[in-house]
């Protein structure tokens, strides 16, 4: 994997002039973020070496480099999920190279099913924690170069960012959840049950994705920040049949409030 790893940093490195401080990782229907970024070098997946192709409608494929705020970042448009296929390594692996290009900080982004009884579609949730109901990525044999073998999960997500990330949405006067992201396989939704049993072992949402990405991003030392729309609901009384687009249509409603918070916590860095 390492020399994979590496060949694809040496393609990126030679089309791009900046190293970038910021990855960002763009969920459903949040591809907005970018609106705000000046982008510099665009690079379609298909053309980077090793890069898996994102086949999920609303997810363009490609690694956008450029400044946000005067900050260098490099924003994926559209990430790799285990339910298209995908090895848990091919899943990760774009974390891996945007960590040897030089990033410094992972923001991520999704549309997630809220479980907790106190949320409302369209609402902003600031994942504090997760709970991992996928393989985990680390499974296999470790490079060390890469990180620890057993690694410490003790701080998932960065409480330095998700302080700077409360004030921001305070003074901009955006309402804002916190709460725990369960990550399930997919592609399907949720039963009632399986809602049911998420809320009760400590989830307030649930989704496909993210939680990988996290778990590579603290394997090699990178803090994280990382936001969910909630686009359905998983609770009893309010469960209704839910389509992908009704999840993009939700998703892109909070978009707006969104970049609003990305691009003021990027500044602060």
């Amino acid at each position: 994997m390492l020399k994979k790893i590496k060949e694809s940093v040496e393609f990126i490195n030679s089309k791009i002039t900046t190293k970038p401080r910021v990855g960002i990782i763009l969920g459903s229907g949040l591809g907005d973020l970018v609106d705000n970024i000046e982008t510099e070098v665009a690079l379609s997946y298909s053309n980077i070496p090793n890069f898996p192709v994102s086949t999920v409608s609303g997810h363009k494929g490609q690694l956008l480099f450029g400044k946000l705020n005067g900050v260098d970042v490099v924003a994926m448009e559209g990430r790799f999920h285990y339910y298209e296929g995908y090895t848990m390594e091919q899943v990760t692996f774009p974390v891996r190279v945007m960590k040897l290009i030089g990033i410094e900080y992972l923001f991520v982004s999704n549309a997630s099913g809220g479980v907790n009884p106190d949320f409302e579609i369209g609402d902003i949730m600031f994942i504090t924690d997760h709970i991992n109901l996928m393989p985990n990525p680390l499974i296999g044999s470790n490079i060390d170069e890469l990180g620890p073998r057993f690694l410490d999960m003790s701080e998932a997500y960065s409480k330095e960012l998700l302080g700077k990330a409360k004030r921001i949405a305070r003074h901009l006067n955006i309402r804002y959840r916190t709460g725990v992201y369960a990550a399930m396989t997919g592609p399907t939704y949720e039963t009632p049950h399986e809602y049911f049993y998420i809320h009760k072992i400590g989830g307030d949402a649930v989704g496909m994705s993210t939680v990988p990405e996290v778990i590579v991003a603290r394997h090699m030392g990178i803090p994280v920040f990382a936001v969910s729309v909630i686009s359905d609901l998983g609770v009893e009384g309010k469960i209704v049949e839910v389509s992908h687009n009704e999840v993009l249509e939700a998703a892109e409603q909070a978009a707006g409030k969104i970049k609003q918070i990305v691009t003021n916590l990027v500044k602060e860095l």
